[in-house]
């Protein structure tokens, strides 16, 4: 395993070259942490130096200063040679055995390995011609005195070569501190020299009788307690104690050879003894999670056992796992239990933290944009009509009802100038809408109806644009009726702070007329200046980004988006992310149904190539990347999910009366299709809010598109009405309607859908009964008849009793008997109807018989009562 670093000497060692001259080397090239030969060198360096250092051409490092001089560079090592040549021949003849030493010591075979290997080897290699004759020569004079060397029979092995041990360096060898503290003797083991027959027991001296009892040797030592009781109480602190100092000189070793090992705790479970004080666990005062809230994470947060929380949950009717989301109301009160304040962080979502990229980049290249002018006003004040008078077209004409179902966007170009404008529903059903519109527009003109004034839906757009902090230019329609009075209407908008300029106010207020076109061009006149004044801008050169202003399910052409540009250029084939959906745009087109290759800012334009429906006033981001598109979508669909499973009802004390009468709650369940996904969800916002306390309107499922066959299966298993809004079901889906007997409504105006759901829902609400009290009777006498029972004689003091009347046995104010059926009813012997105040009767109760003399009977029926919404 190659080391992570080295030093400046061990490099040095290693290339056989001064530290000195890796230090200077290093500095000229501006490595100034290379100080001294003990500094630190990464393996990265350490190719470098070595490619400084070595001959050639250095082709994989940056050399600022000189290159290196090897011959200054290089370590010369002492060299191992003889004085003179004479002197060894002298030496070798007199002690040959030295002169064989000294040549084998000289031979390259046990050349010492730090030698140089460039000068100190040549001049070696120089010197052994002449070694090889001063040995020749030695041996012929010592041949004649030399006896026969005795060689062994057989082959000679070869002398194996010493062992090279490997293993890790040792660095630093450091000292164990020595233990300071006192050490207390243990006690002494058990001695086993005893019989078998006897049981192994700590072996004790015998006590000593007569004159030699006396003092215990103890050899300088004090005596040992006759109890071992403080050996005992000390011995499992001693032990964890050099247990610990054991693994910490463990850890610093380790650090010391460069490893990365801990200490691992100690897992000996050890008993409580009774002088231990249990710690108690605080709880933090305050706490903070972020939502979706985990049960775990609420757990860590409030530092308790995950069963404590699920616990707790329990017992508030909340059935949650640990990796389950809860709502924020349970959370709080978990932690209000624990005396505990939590602060709840919403977590940014997925499309926040795009919108704060695209916030966030630099606009260099800011131009003029068209503004965007939004209609808003009463239903039937003439927004659409003073629109098609704009344009000169006719929308209108094509409306269901007369009355706009969703926001059109359209953008319009008149004396060289766009206007990007945006109608919106005056319904009261689409506040939504009406909401979006005012959100995404720059100016909002206000229409109102000169005959009708301001309306309840006039003045609710009036605090949606100025909650939006737009611009407001009153445009007063119908001004060709004859007999306004205009001074009414400006009072009731100086009511509302939009104070007419004619009054000194700030508010532009024009007269038009969309039958007629008048003050057309004093309106367009006034919506230029506001642009001007207000100078509107945008950057397109970055990527672009906006509002979904309407979507809907085309059976042609799949999802279909109408997208409103705030800024940059949308162009053909770009990825998109739309709220949940995603997908790269195959075709564009814009407000008059011409195909283009891109938007700018301010334009709407029709897009096809998402995967899903998008919600309408969901932002749009155009993204480099389809598969970041797609991941994104991906992640806010399952934070939607995870939203709709946190939102669970809780059961407290307050409510839970009322959730134990939920089963006899009725419920009418819808199901919702509509053209565009605007009105689906209008609808499942306004007919929801149709739900009472007997009666609760649940929708079942809502989506954009016509009536399939999985609806009708889905209505049938739930028993469910299906609302078709501006769709239709085709002949195959009303066949198996029909044969499954599924209600299927078909509605073109919102209004008449309201009106049938509140008659179905007074259909399903159960009638009030009133019970109407009709006279009173006082029994005076009675008889008993066998075979027939009791009859009682009664005398009717007040009102009448009929025979279809039910009664009431009283005795001593004290009801006896309820819902008593009148058997038989007679005046004298004949059986009559009635018997009215004033008058005698005899009355037989069917199966009662206990009736005594002065008990009253009170009369009375029930009254049915139809209930209404």
């Amino acid at each position: 395993m190659a080391k992570a670093s080295t030093r400046v000497h061990l490099l040095a060692k290693e290339l056989s070259v001064k530290s000195k001259a890796i230090i200077e080397k290093c500095q000229a090239e501006g490595l100034d942490q290379i100080k001294n030969h003990m500094s630190t060198i990464s393996v990265g360096l350490a190719a470098t130096i070595r490619e400084w250092f070595s001959e050639g051409s250095h082709a994989t490092t940056v050399e600022a200063a000189a290159r290196v001089d090897l011959k200054k560079a290089r370590v010369k090592r002492k060299k191992v040679v003889k004085k003179k040549e004479e002197s060894e021949a002298t030496q070798a003849a007199q002690t040959p055995p030295i002169a064989e030493e000294a040549i084998q010591e000289e031979s390259p075979e046990t050349a010492a390995p730090d030698e140089a290997p460039t000068e100190v080897i040549t001049e070696i290699t120089a010197a052994k011609p002449a070694k090889k004759k001063k040995k020749a020569d030695a041996t012929e004079a010592t041949k004649a005195e030399k006896p026969e060397k005795i060689v062994p029979a057989g082959p000679m092995l070869e002398k194996p070569k010493p062992a090279v041990l490997a293993g890790p360096t040792v660095i630093r060898v450091e000292t164990v501190e020595a233990d300071t503290r006192p050490v207390r003797r243990r006690t002494p083991r058990p001695s086993y020299n005893q019989p078998a027959t006897q049981p192994l027991l700590p072996s004790q001296d015998a006590p000593v009788k007569g004159k030699k009892a006396g003092k215990a040797k103890t050899h300088g030592r004090k005596k040992e307690k006759s109890s071992s009781e403080g050996d005992s109480q000390h011995r499992g602190d001693i032990k964890r104690m050099r247990s610990r100092d054991v693994e910490e000189r463990r850890a610093r070793l380790a650090a010391a050879r460069g490893e990365t090992t801990r200490v691992k705790p100690s897992r000996r479970i050890e008993a409580r003894r009774a002088g231990d004080v249990v710690s108690h666990v605080e709880r933090p005062e305050k706490a903070t999670v972020t939502e979706p809230i985990l049960v775990k994470d609420l757990s860590a947060a409030l530092a308790l056992k995950v069963g404590e929380v699920i616990g707790k949950l329990m017992s508030q009717g909340v059935m949650a796992t640990a990796n389950q989301a809860i709502s924020t109301d349970a959370a709080e009160l978990v932690a209000m239990e624990y005396g505990t304040e939590l602060t709840i962080v919403r977590k940014k979502g997925v499309l926040e933290e795009i919108q704060e990229q695209f916030d966030s980049r630099e606009r260099k290249k800011l131009e003029k944009r068209p503004p965007i002018i939004t209609m808003l006003g009463h239903v039937d004040h003439g927004k659409t009509s003073l629109l098609d008078k704009i344009r000169s077209t006719s929308v209108a004409s094509g409306e269901a009802g007369g009355i706009t179902q969703h926001i059109g966007a359209y953008q319009i170009e008149l004396n060289g100038k766009k206007l990007t404008f945006l109608d919106t529903p005056g319904h009261e059903a689409f506040t939504a809408m009406r909401a979006r519109g005012a959100n995404m527009t720059d100016i909002v003109v206000l229409v109102v109806a000169a005959d009708d004034g301001l309306m309840p839906q006039t003045v609710e757009a009036i605090h949606h644009a100025k909650a939006a902090g737009v611009t407001i230019i009153v445009a007063l329609n119908k001004c060709d009726i004859s007999g306004v009075d205009f001074n009414r209407i400006y009072g009731q908008l100086a009511e509302h702070e939009l104070t007419p300029t004619e009054w000194s106010g700030n508010t532009e207020i024009v007269k038009t007329s969309a039958i007629t076109g008048e003050g057309i061009e004093e309106l367009i006149e006034h919506l230029d200046y506001q642009a001007e004044l207000s100078d509107y801008q945008a950057d397109p050169t970055i990527p672009a980004q906006g509002w979904v202003v309407e979507a809907q399910m085309s059976p042609t052409k799949g999802p279909l988006a109408t997208v409103l540009v705030k800024e940059g250029t949308l162009e053909k084939g770009s990825a998109i992310l739309a709220g949940s959906a995603s997908g790269r745009i195959r075709t564009m087109t814009d407000s008059r149904g011409r195909s283009v290759k891109k938007a700018i800012p301010s334009m709407p334009v029709e897009i096809t190539g998402l995967d899903s429906v998008p919600a309408a006033g969901d932002k749009f981001f155009s993204l480099p990347d389809i598969n970041q598109a797609k991941a994104a979508a991906e992640q806010v669909r399952h934070s939607v999910r995870e939203e709709g499973l946190a939102k669970k009802s809780l059961v407290t004390l307050d409510n839970l009366f009322s959730h134990i009468e939920a089963g006899n709650i009725k419920e009418l369940n819808l199901i919702i299709k509509a053209d565009v996904q605007g009105s689906v969800d209008v609808l499942i916002k306004y007919l929801t809010e149709l739900s009472t306390d007997d009666v609760k309107i649940k929708v079942v499922h809502a989506a954009v598109g016509g009536v399939t066959e999985g609806d009708v299966v889905l209505a049938e298993a739930s028993e469910a009405i299906v609302i078709a809004f501006n769709v239709v079901a085709n002949e195959r889906v009303r066949q198996i309607a029909d044969s499954k007997k599924v209600d299927i409504r078909r509605y073109s105006i919102i209004y008449r859908i309201t009106e049938d759901l509140k008659a179905a829902m007074v259909g399903m609400l159960e009638p009030e009964y009133i019970e109407k009290i009709l006279g009173r009777l006082v029994v005076r006498d009675t008889f008993k008849v066998s075979k027939v029972g009791t009859i009682a004689g009664c005398f009717v003091s007040s009102g009448l009793v009929s025979k279809s009347a039910k009664l009431k046995l009283i005795r001593n104010d004290i009801v006896v008997k309820d819902d008593c059926v009148i058997e038989t009813l007679k005046h004298f012997k004949d059986d009559v109807r009635e018997v009215k105040s004033g008058l005698e009767c005899g009355i037989k109760i069917a199966g009662y018989d206990d009736i005594k003399i002065d008990d009253e009977f009170e009369a009375y029926e029930i009254e049915e009562i139809a209930r209404t919404l």
